[in-house]
């Protein structure tokens, strides 16, 4: 991470993703999807608009047409629909000004913009990745890498896995269980039943939806598209089937682009949880670097390791700063069953080289 002049950070940057061969990606005139979190407006731990400039302008020089992208959320936030989306980006610092390549929401204004991928694990028959990962020619996912209460840290798995992900997608590996309708929030819009792709959401003769749970295949569309929130997120399933649905959908969105896709990993500002609040604690171990790969399995390995042997910070949330696990100090979580599916499912592989560029 040490700096001077004339390798600067920026500068940094360019080399490792030179270094690691993703400049081979792309094609001219490929459309580029660059994934990233923007964060929640009072978050500072995200990937700064600078960095992510380096790679639009990268792309751009390999005659690639780069864009900026992330999907709706499933819960509450800045960033539930296209339009707050957009708004939380540019209040973040991502603008077509900043950093040099339009913002597109991927999976459309409410989240309903997906393509059905065929699922290839043990969790889901069909998987539904937003329309603009699936449609891109190539994918550099940047990463942010920080604890997380769920899954016990946040790399590039989740942010390909989660990240792109439609609401209802989300929605799916957050949980097994059926929604259900909160009739005193009910507008008795109809939302839900237009919506429905088993006709399980009714309205009822009182002016209230209902669900069928017989009929119900848990796809969550329900509750992406409620106006009122009367079909609220259940966030109940194992910790470890979360993690494993994780990687499906991780290879899901990687679907007809295997050999054109890149990672960046910054080990920088490591918070103790997702960027998905609205404010960032005290990182829990000194700031590592930048890592870069061709393997999404790989790299979070890496990084994790290089995070557990980087000196624990004081005044953090680490009990022990001296913890062989910096993440399960923090968070309680195993975090490897994640890696263990994304491997079995040839995502990548956790054995890596790791080469330093200076």
């Amino acid at each position: 991470m040490r700096t001077r002049e004339g390798s600067s950070l920026l500068a940094k940057t360019r080399r490792l993703f030179t270094a690691a061969g993703l400049e081979s990606l792309i094609a001219p005139q490929d459309l580029v999807a660059i994934k990233l979190h923007w964060g929640e407006v009072g978050n500072l731990a995200y990937v700064a608009p600078p960095l992510v400039r380096t790679i639009v302008d990268i792309v751009k020089e390999c005659g690639g047409k780069p864009f900026l992208t992330d999907a709706n959320t499933l819960y509450r936030g800045g960033r539930r629909n296209a339009v707050d989306n957009l708004l939380t980006a540019f209040r973040n610092g991502f603008t077509l000004e900043t950093a040099g390549a339009p913002v597109i929401i991927a999976d459309g204004l409410r989240g309903m913009d997906y393509v059905k991928v065929p699922g290839e694990g043990k969790h889901f028959k069909t998987l539904k990745i937003s329309s603009a990962i699936h449609y891109a020619d190539a994918l550099i996912v940047l990463s942010h890498f920080k604890g997380h209460l769920l899954t016990g840290f946040g790399g590039a798995l989740k942010n390909l896995g989660m990240g792109c992900a439609c609401p209802a997608g989300k929605q799916s590996m957050h949980s097994d269980l059926r929604p259900k309708v909160q009739e005193a929030s009910c507008i008795g819009c109809g939302s839900c039943a237009e919506h429905c792709p088993t006709g399980a959401a009714r309205i009822g003769d009182q002016g209230k939806a209902f669900i069928e749970t017989e009929a119900c295949i848990g796809c969550g569309d329900c509750t992406a598209v409620c106006p009122s929130g009367a079909i609220p997120v259940r966030w109940k399933t194992d910790g470890r089937v979360v993690q494993e649905k994780i990687a499906e959908y991780a290879k899901a969105a990687l679907k007809g682009k295997e050999k054109k896709c890149g990672f960046l990993n910054f080990l920088m500002r490591i918070s103790p949880d997702c960027d998905c609040l609205g404010w960032n604690d005290t990182p829990i171990a000194a700031d590592v670097g930048i890592l870069a790969s061709r393997d999404p399995v790989a790299i979070d390995q890496a990084s994790v390791d290089l995070v557990n042997q980087a000196p624990g910070l004081a005044d953090s949330r680490l009990k022990n700063l001296s913890a062989a696990d910096k993440f399960r100090d923090v968070t309680g979580v195993d975090w490897e069953p994640q890696l263990e599916h994304a491997e079995r499912l040839g995502l990548g592989s956790r054995l890596y080289e790791l080469v330093r560029v200076k």
